[in-house]
């Protein structure tokens, strides 16, 4: 099964149904999208050698021209390897290298610091500009009729994490991977009519490309926002103007987009569905999410290792105020998806009963086939069929997953466990502080102390002593931050995740001044 199968079956039912949109604009109905990919495809190996299981990169920034060739790549059953349009030249180059990418798709923004990294390597990589007349020359080649036929297992995305504690790893997910994910979107997550129009404000090279797959097979609308990225400003013209909107957001992109819709005096018209995931959402901050936009909300939890698909919860349960354990279950990541099982572990892999705070672990079609050419990480990170996710959680009785922190960002002072997330959870009550992370910094007495890295609200006063009265009112005496220290804002990733590894980094040249 080549999951490019699912384009052609949408192209043949639905022809004349618009596809590829840039902001309003339609760009390619269903047939076009089709015929563009399948030509992409036959070009892909008559000009530039690229056979079934081929690797092609794709480093640019969203477009419709990158939808076209991710399905050019699978439908010439080769492997697409999307790698994020901000990382840096010399990034790019190693994943390129790494994965033994043939071809690599670029724009007039990547273009260049691609071929300045790669410069001086020995392995030649044919550079594709979308924006180039020779990429438009790839729509007049001859187009098959079908999709090379791959097997389910055989491997489609390989997706390389951030690489936060040294090289990213490529997570190899297949067709069947891909498959099951997308239909756990329609199980678990929200329906899809063709009415429906995706937004890709998100990168297409993670979670937002990723549900791309369940819209092609119900011939819905891709659309691109002018922007080519998030504007809240610009979602929310999109909402009005286009109708029935589905997004997948990190967190932060919730917060700005909220803020827009309350400054516009606006309830986000348009909007039918955000998914957020992919980093904490804080109870205070989904409970004024849903004052302003209304019930949009759904959450998912996942890696990369079990793509979008390891808990979900609902829209029904962010609304559901009468249930005597709402906050709670708000304050959670829902429950296991349909094709997955979720357990918590003890350090020894021992699965722990309901209550108990341990690794989350999940089981399933999703989860990855495993890291390229990194069999020692894969068995590291894959036990009995089990991912380890080291992520640290618990389950409820009612299967609710409720997640603390990454293992390695759990803090261990005096010999007892703090969540990191608990304080910041506590501190972000306080009307004064924006934005805060927690992270353990070591001490030679208690073994780490706990460290808020504070961003205050505009205007407003950074006073210590208030912000630990503020804790000691809400969290245990020996969880409260040892020390407070203001940003004017915090280190995030192209993915708008806080990382608490710069924060580390800051910490530590401190003490050493």
């Amino acid at each position: 099964m080549n999951i490019a199968e699912w384009l052609a079956t949408a192209a043949r039912l639905h022809p004349a149904a618009p596809a590829l949109l840039e902001g309003t604009e339609v760009r390619a109905d269903y047939a076009t999208f089709a015929r563009r990919a399948a030509a992409i495809a036959a070009n892909l190996r008559t000009t530039y050698d690229v056979q079934p299981g081929d690797r092609v990169a794709l480093f640019l920034g969203n477009s419709t021209q990158y939808l076209e060739a991710f399905y050019g790549i699978w439908w010439a059953g080769a492997v697409a390897v999307p790698i994020n349009a901000k990382l840096h030249g010399m990034e790019a180059a190693w994943i390129c290298a790494n994965s033994g990418a043939k071809l690599a798709f670029v724009d007039s923004d990547t273009l260049v610091t691609l071929g300045e990294a790669r410069a001086n390597d020995a392995d030649p990589i044919v550079l594709l500009d979308t924006d180039s007349a020779a990429f438009s020359a790839l729509y007049d080649a001859t187009a098959t009729g079908s999709p090379v036929v791959r097997e389910i297992d055989d491997l489609a995305w390989l997706f390389y994490t951030s690489g936060t504690t040294g090289r990213p790893k490529g997570v190899m997910l297949s067709n069947g991977n891909l498959v099951s994910m997308s239909l756990c979107y329609l199980a678990d997550v929200d329906s899809v009519e063709q009415r429906d129009a995706a937004v890709y404000a998100a990168p297409l090279s993670h979670g937002a490309g990723l549900y791309n797959f369940i819209h092609v097979r119900h011939a819905a609308r891709h659309v691109i926002p002018a922007s080519g990225g998030f504007d809240a400003d610009e979602v929310l013209d999109l909402g009005r103007a286009l109708g029935s909107v589905s997004m997948f957001c990190a967190p932060t992109m919730v917060n700005r987009l909220v803020a827009a819709a309350k400054a516009r005096g606006e309830n986000g018209e348009g909007l039918k569905t955000i998914v957020y995931g992919g980093a904490p959402m804080y109870l205070d901050d989904i409970k004024a999410a849903m004052t302003v936009l209304g019930p949009r909300f759904i959450q998912i939890y996942g890696q990369g290792e079990s793509p979008m698909t390891i808990t979900s919860l609902p829209r029904a349960l962010h609304v559901d105020r009468d249930n005597p354990r709402y906050i709670e279950r708000l304050s959670s990541v829902g429950i296991a998806q349909s094709a997955v099982s979720v357990r918590i572990t003890d350090d020894e892999g021992r699965p722990l009963p309901p209550g108990e705070v341990g690794e989350v672990e999940a089981k399933g079609p999703p989860v990855m086939l495993g890291y390229w050419n990194n069999p020692e990480a894969t068995r590291e990170t894959i036990v009995d069929g089990w991912l380890r996710t080291g992520d640290v959680g618990k389950l409820d009785e009612d299967g609710f997953l409720t997640l603390s922190d990454r293992s390695k960002d759990v803090i261990i002072s005096g010999g007892t466990n703090i969540y990191p997330r608990e304080v910041e959870e506590a501190l972000l009550t306080h009307p004064a502080i924006r934005e805060v992370s927690v992270i353990g910094v070591p001490d030679p007495e208690w073994g780490e102390n706990v460290v808020a890295y504070v961003v205050v609200e505009s205007g407003a006063q950074f006073d210590e002593k208030i912000f630990d009265a503020h804790c000691l009112a809400r969290i245990a005496r020996f969880k409260r931050p040892k020390r407070y220290v203001q940003l004017d804002e915090l280190p995030k990733s192209n993915y708008g995740k806080i990382l608490k590894t710069a924060l580390r980094e800051m910490s530590a040249r401190a003490e050493q001044r």
